[in-house]
């Protein structure tokens, strides 16, 4: 009996769809993402065994040195430049157009009001350096001068659906979260966040 041979045809597969599938993910991606920024300083924040997950849009941050230096920051260009122009209107400063978009551009602030100026003329290379120095205080937070309590109250008349989280380190001294804790509370804002490690919980025999 004979053999029949079989016809053999190259198998061919269309890459185009998956190629146009491709690229609308990739572009989806890069669109929704939001890029975090680096933090200017180390903090390493106190354990704790609540799993809630704070809020990564919408949000000021509140940054505490080990030391007690308090840096701010928020997650939109926008509100930064907006509170900085509701701030200056309050104590009577003028910031330059250029000042207002480099202090869009920071990842995070923390200098007395009356140097900020200064801060923003340098390069940027050289402010991080500049606010995490010994000379530099960071904003005020006391009875006799707390800027702070203005930077907040202006960044939430900017954004009122604005959250707050305080990210502080765990050797930072109570006196200090205190001040933090009490100011939010004379502006009447009583809702914030913490940030903490997850510490594990051993089991009990």
């Amino acid at each position: 009996m004979g053999r029949f041979n079989i016809k053999k045809h190259d198998t061919f597969i269309d890459m185009t769809p998956m190629s146009d599938v491709m690229v609308l993910l990739l572009t989806f991606f890069m669109l929704t993402s939001t890029f975090v920024k680096k933090e200017p300083v180390k903090v390493n924040t106190p354990g704790s065994v609540s799993e809630i997950k704070i809020p990564d849009r919408n949000i000021l941050t509140i940054l505490v040195e080990q030391n007690g230096k308090i840096y701010m920051t928020m997650d939109r260009k926008g509100d930064l430049m907006s509170t900085l122009e509701s701030i200056s209107e309050r104590y009577g400063l003028t910031f330059s157009r250029q000042e207002i978009h480099e202090f869009g551009e920071l990842s995070a602030f923390s200098v007395p009001i009356e140097q900020l100026s200064a801060l923003l003329q340098l390069p940027a290379d050289r402010r991080e350096g500049y606010m995490s120095s010994e000379a530099n205080k960071g904003i005020p937070c006391d009875s006799t001068d707390n800027q702070f309590k203005d930077w907040v109250q202006c960044a939430k008349e900017v954004n009122p659906s604005l959250k707050i989280a305080i990210k502080a380190d765990a050797q930072t001294p109570y006196k200090v979260i205190k001040n933090i804790m009490n100011s939010l509370q004379d502006i009447k804002e009583n809702r914030y966040n913490l940030f903490t490690s997850l510490r594990k919980v051993e089991p009990v025999d």
